[in-house]
């Protein structure tokens, strides 16, 4: 799977969250669950001062790591780049600048990424765990772009 490396500035994303991890049975269950609150209670619409369109899915705080090194649990947050001092009423998670793996994912919304991913967590890249993220870059299920961030050190 082909990836550049890009330098980034940190973010604030501001939206909802949830811990989960690759060993929780219910992780498909619980960013399902969030990405369904996101549109259907609207949550989209009343983050205030949008520093982008595109939604972000942010893995954060991860925790637990297994024999192989790789962390198990994490906080999964749907938002977007926003102010957190204008979004009081929502979670406030932060990007941190650094370097990152950056891959371009197109597909079927939900199956593309997990795809991606499945082969991003066999690859030997040199993983930081501060925060990997998910940039939506347009709004079709069956042909979404999706751009992958995953922290290197």
């Amino acid at each position: 799977m082909k990836y550049e490396i890009v330098n980034l500035e940190g973010k604030t994303v501001v939206g909802i969250s949830e811990k989960t991890g690759n060993s929780d049975p219910r992780a498909s269950e619980v960013i399902g669950g969030l990405w369904s609150r996101f549109i259907e209670e609207g949550i989209y619409k009343n983050i205030v001062e949008k520093k982008s369109e595109y939604p972000i899915c942010l893995y954060s705080n991860y925790k637990n790591t297994d024999v192989s090194g790789e962390k198990l649990e994490y906080d999964f947050t749907i938002g977007y780049d926003a102010p957190s001092e204008k979004n009081l009423n929502f979670i406030s998670k932060v990007i941190p600048s650094g370097k990152y793996a950056r891959f371009l994912v197109r597909g079927n919304m939900s199956t593309a990424v997990s795809k991606a991913w499945s082969e991003i967590w066999q690859m030997d890249l040199e993983r930081s765990y501060t925060g990997d993220f998910e940039e939506y870059l347009n709004e079709s299920m069956d042909s979404a772009e999706i751009a992958i961030y995953v922290a290197l050190k």
